[in-house]
């Protein structure tokens, strides 16, 4: 789908905490910015992701991939070692 430009105004702070989110979570502003609108696009059009948000092994396979992140110990791969033969 081709991209549009949208120009926002926000708070200092908020940005800056937008700014701060998206790198410490190594993404851009426009891809968090992004999640939050298709979230909320599915929700008011009912297509809600609830269920598997609220299933134990989801919740817990997040959570697990929080803290590897956040302690440093993710094992990255380059595109080539995950999709090549």
């Amino acid at each position: 789908m081709a991209k549009n430009r949208l120009n926002i105004s926000l708070d200092q702070d908020l940005v800056d905490f937008a700014k701060l989110f998206a790198a410490e979570n190594r993404t851009t502003v426009a891809e968090v910015i992004t999640q939050y609108l298709l979230a909320l696009k599915r929700r008011a059009q009912g297509e809600t992701t609830a269920k598997i948000l609220a299933h134990p092994a989801f919740h817990e396979a997040m959570e697990e991939v929080q803290v590897r992140l956040s302690d440093g110990n993710a094992e990255w791969h380059t595109f080539d070692d995950v999709f090549s033969d």
